[in-house]
């Protein structure tokens, strides 16, 4: 399929120069951005009118677990370790392979709503899950999950497996997290990882508790116990960050490893606040992600990229702290980029076509004094009025072409009760 979009404004997210003129996609690739210009010799499956909406690429959420919906405003009186362990982990227990596909398509259908045009999910039953993507057309990318509970005999599988599933589908090494995985565990992820020369991702430092159990158990921090055990040595990541030290950064920055923020799932847990600005003064690799339905309870990555600027703000006594197109620019190229998404970080002749659409008709996207502050700090996914992934409009003007979404939500009401 090949689409004109004119009469548009551009920003590509290279750097926050707004371009005004035409892009063009053909098939899964944009084929042109730049002025407007004839197209008499060329033909086009459709051409839209953008009427000077502003075309972007794709939010990129880089750290959730999709079919988490089930458990959305289920546990909310709980900190993180009663709430992982008196609500959420018994009820994981009884996860079915078919409740993660219905539980995960409703995920796809608030992500594209959204303007996010690829995950990087922790979570189970991922064959399931993988199924539920392609027949979407969604853009997903699994991070590992074992722990000491289960997953370790099947990471490798999966690894290769899911990296041969399909182009929409990807595989990255990972774990859990250091307090639900023995010091034997982790020795076989490090394995792993040199094995096949692969970066590998896990939640770290989330939680004060968290760090001073591993010091307690280990002496030093996790940032410091996983690099001195080898799993870092080809790359990856953390999710969280909040209690890093200055050690825990250097580690981060001399590894060139992803630290990805989750600014509103830390505060509603009680978990804290991750200081963003020092991770920017470091020149660090920087992601931001939702987490699951069950922690945050909202999916959106305009919620989360306003709380990472104004929350450096108020840790800083600064309201210049964080600049916005920073914060813009780890949710989207920085969360391709850590997702191994080379292609879909910036717009560009012969990247993949991951588009989305912001209306800026809507009044919070009014007046125009500076676009990218106006949607850090006031747009919202009702600012979304199309998500483009692969090349294929997938959500338009409040419609979805590859969900039913009142079948998705038929669904998920009745298997609901399996799990509540």
């Amino acid at each position: 399929m090949s689409v004109r979009f004119y009469n548009c404004r551009i920003l590509t997210m290279s750097d926050d120069t707004i371009i005004e003129g035409e892009l063009w996609t053909d098939n899964d690739r944009i084929s042109y951005i730049g002025p407007a210009k004839s197209v008499s010799d060329k033909r086009f499956d459709r051409e839209i009118d953008c009427k000077g909406n502003l075309l972007m690429p794709g939010l990129k959420n880089a750290h959730t677990h999709s079919a988490m919906t089930f458990s959305r405003s289920l546990a909310d009186e709980y900190c993180l370790n009663d709430w992982l362990h008196k609500a959420i982990f018994p009820r994981e227990a009884n996860l079915t392979p078919e409740h993660v596909y219905w539980f995960a398509k409703l995920a796809y259908a608030d992500y594209l709503a959204g303007g996010i045009t690829a995950c990087f999910d922790m979570y189970f039953h991922k064959y399931e899950n993988a199924k539920a993507a392609v027949e979407t057309g969604f853009r997903h990318v699994f991070c590992g999950a074992a722990n000491d509970y289960g997953g370790f005999d099947m990471l490798e599988q999966n690894y290769i497996d899911l990296n041969d599933y399909d182009p929409l589908v990807s595989f990255k090494l990972g774990f859990h997290a250091e307090y639900t995985t023995c010091e034997d565990n982790l020795k076989v992820m490090s394995d792993l990882a040199h094995k096949y020369s692969a970066p590998v991702y896990t939640h770290i430092s989330e939680t004060s508790e968290e760090v001073d159990g591993c010091k307690e158990r280990y002496g030093v921090t996790p940032a410091v116990l996983f690099d001195k055990l080898g799993i870092f040595d080809f790359g990856g990541g953390g999710f969280h960050c909040v209690w890093f030290t200055d050690e825990d950064r250097d580690i981060f920055k001399n590894r060139d490893l992803w630290s990805v923020f989750n600014a509103c799932s830390n505060l509603k847990l009680a978990s804290g606040i991750t200081p963003v600005y020092k991770f920017i003064e470091k020149n660090m690799n920087i992601a931001i992600g939702t987490d699951g339905a069950g922690s945050n309870n909202a999916l959106s990555m305009f919620r989360e990229m306003y709380l990472d600027t104004v929350l450096s703000n108020v840790e800083t006594h600064n309201t210049a702290a964080v600049d916005p197109f920073t914060i813009l620019k780890a949710g989207t190229s920085g969360g391709a980029l850590c997702m191994g998404l080379n292609d879909c970080d910036v717009l560009s002749e012969g990247k993949k076509a991951d588009i989305i659409m912001i209306d800026m008709n809507k009044p919070s996207m009014q007046p125009e004094n500076n676009i990218v502050r106006n949607i850090v700090y006031s747009a919202d996914n009702d600012c979304v009025k199309m998500t483009m992934i692969d090349g294929k409009i997938l959500y338009e003007d409040g419609v979805y072409t590859t969900l039913d979404i009142c079948e998705i939500i038929r669904e998920c009401n009745k298997f609901k009760k399996d799990l509540v």
